[in-house]
């Protein structure tokens, strides 16, 4: 039995609206506009794959793109919870983030990462100015003590 190739192309499971992190080979589809503050909502649309949360950009739009999705303690919690970001504390700063939208390729780029308090919603309030993708999910993993946050912003070329 041969290994997967860790550098080779990763085929997105959803063009129209899905994400690709090479470096921990996450792939998932981004459920659109999920509402991050009603748990029966946003637990419904982390079953189906990555959520976006409500009111926050798109990538084709100026501002803060913000997606969540579950942490797991290892890769079999991964799979029954479909936790797409549970190596997302293996990101550093430099590492690819690439979301798909309309058919699209956007590049972005790991700036900052940062852990902060599941109260602190800032994060969350919309930035028109700059465009930025914030990855958010809980910290230690399967845990609710924390918040692990993953800043990028568009790759210049």
């Amino acid at each position: 039995i041969s290994k997967p190739n860790p550098n080779a192309e990763i085929v997105p499971v959803d063009k129209d609206f899905g994400i690709v992190i090479p470096k921990i080979r996450a792939n998932s589809k981004i459920i659109s506009q999920v509402d991050p503050y009603d748990s029966k909502v946003y637990q419904w649309a982390l079953t189906k794959g990555v959520a976006q949360a409500k009111g926050t950009s798109n990538p084709d739009q100026n501002g803060n793109m913000f997606l969540f999705s579950h942490s797991s303690v290892d890769f079999f919690e991964a799979r029954k919870y479909n936790s797409v970001f549970y190596l997302l504390s293996k990101l550093e700063k430099g590492d690819r983030i690439e979301i798909y939208f309309k058919q699209k390729k956007y590049t972005y780029i790991v700036s900052d990462k940062k852990l902060v308090s599941p109260t602190d919603v800032s994060y969350l309030k919309p930035n028109s100015i700059n465009k930025t993708l914030t990855l958010m999910t809980c910290w230690p993993p399967g845990t609710t003590f924390k918040r692990l946050l993953i800043i990028a912003l568009p790759k210049t070329d």
